[in-house]
């Protein structure tokens, strides 16, 4: 089973289509796939919506779920539970934030407000991220990701060691942007193992994490 909740298109800065990103990775035998575009305040409710009908599609006539969701990029923390709201309210089926990756100048406290915000579903590769923030994430039901992406993956491991000593949720995800950044089966195990996580552990976050996920956006396997 693969899944992933981390992908963008060219509605953001993806290279291809939604629907060729879900007919990829339905091929490439994905069990379930999250699109989260980029996004803050001016363009959610359009990339919600252009995706939306996408994913609604590929449900009716491949019966594959794709959930239409959206990624808070780089939004002043102050912001984020207000934008996370209005993303739910238009039809985001979870909502992503851009966490503090050590890589990219993302406003300090984003990590934070994203755990402390019930709409806010994943914090993705939340960089060195605190224990106080992991500990909000738990509470508030928050997945902390372990990013295959390059640079952002600098600090799966601090993320794992952080969220063990929380009791925080964790996530494998692509944060892809091509074709070639999907998963395989084996890939997956691969980026969970090697960020420390042991393989009944592994087990939990590239299988049963993500079905917790879907059934809190209402689909079950």
């Amino acid at each position: 089973m693969i899944f992933d909740f981390h992908t963008h298109t060219s509605l953001s800065d993806g290279a291809l289509s939604p629907m060729e990103l879900i007919n990829r990775a339905r091929v490439a035998g994905y069990t379930a796939l999250g699109i989260a575009d980029h996004s803050a305040a001016g363009t959610t409710r359009r990339i919600i919506a252009e995706v939306a009908e996408d994913c609604e599609v590929a449900l009716r006539h491949w019966g594959f779920p794709v959930l239409a969701g959206i990624e808070i990029t780089h939004a002043p923390p102050e912001a984020i539970a207000d934008l996370a709201a209005e993303a739910k309210a238009a039809g985001a089926r979870y909502v992503v934030v851009h966490g503090e990756t050590p890589v990219e100048p993302v406003p300090a406290g984003t990590n934070l407000a994203a755990c402390r915000c019930p709409d806010v579903d994943i914090l993705a590769h939340p960089g060195m991220i605190t224990l106080e923030a992991a500990r909000a994430a738990a509470q508030n039901g928050v997945f902390l990701e372990i990013t295959r992406r390059q640079g952002h993956s600098l600090t799966n491991g601090h993320v794992v060691r952080v969220a063990a000593q929380a009791g925080a949720a964790l996530l494998v995800n692509t944060d892809a942007h091509s074709p070639g950044d999907l998963l395989t089966e084996q890939l997956a195990r691969v980026v969970a193992t090697g960020a420390g996580l042991s393989p009944d552990e592994a087990e939990m976050v590239l299988i049963e994490n993500p079905k917790r996920l879907l059934a809190r956006a209402g689909i079950r396997l």
